[in-house]
């Protein structure tokens, strides 16, 4: 086989797959013939080949995939007019807090926006598999520890937690939510809040991440 076919069986193998495809998957296509390396060569091979079309090949965090590019998505949202689904600044606030701190208890993300977090905005978060309990903080109560998932980073088209922009300021901050509603309307459930405590009436006003965690 020679490479220009390999990269056209893996070329359509991402095109047709529904899932991110992982490298030691796709070398099962050539029954382990090719070396991993050989593999992420075509790939990068392959990054260059679709990079001026309306769709680009990515690597996110469970894989590599197809995907339209961002500037196609007013032209793609003809075909549903419908409205995407719409976050609340709290759900949005919430999960950044857990994207940029992690791990963290439901108590340091109160104590970072200042405001109660609604028990079922943190359900809805983990329904729609953004966010996991990997342990248990060692003090009185044993809270949860919160962390993003890999299929968050597949939702914002990410391959680590790296990747993520700086909210270091106000400005980056601001740039970094509308970030994270844009790339999450994709999703097919809207994560609003349920009706809020009177103490968390100033769920939209402007909260840090560079504050210190209890």
């Amino acid at each position: 086989m020679t490479t220009a076919d390999a990269k056209r069986v893996l070329e359509t193998a991402l095109i047709c797959s529904q899932q991110p495809l992982q490298v030691r998957d796709m070398s099962v296509l050539f029954d382990d013939s090719l070396a991993v390396t050989t593999i992420e060569e075509m790939l990068r091979e392959l990054q260059q080949d679709w990079a001026t079309r309306g769709v680009e090949l990515v690597r996110v965090a469970t894989g590599w995939r197809f995907q339209s590019r961002p500037e196609m998505r007013p032209f793609l949202d003809r075909l549903h007019p419908e409205k995407p689904p719409r976050y609340t600044r709290a759900t949005l606030e919430t999960l950044a807090i857990i994207a940029y701190r992690q791990p963290v208890t439901r108590g340091d993300i109160e104590n970072i926006r200042g405001v109660t977090v609604n028990s079922l905005l943190i359900k809805q978060l983990e329904d729609r598999g953004w966010i996991e309990v990997i342990g248990h903080r060692d003090t009185v109560g044993r809270p949860a520890l919160f962390a993003t998932t890999r299929h968050f980073l597949d939702d914002l088209g990410l391959a680590s937690l790296d990747q993520l922009p700086l909210m270091e300021s106000a400005e980056q901050q601001a740039s970094a939510m509308d970030l994270l509603e844009l790339q999450l309307q994709g999703g097919d459930e809207v994560a609003a809040d349920a009706k809020p405590r009177p103490e968390a009436d100033a769920g939209d006003e402007q909260f840090s991440l560079t504050g210190t965690q209890a």
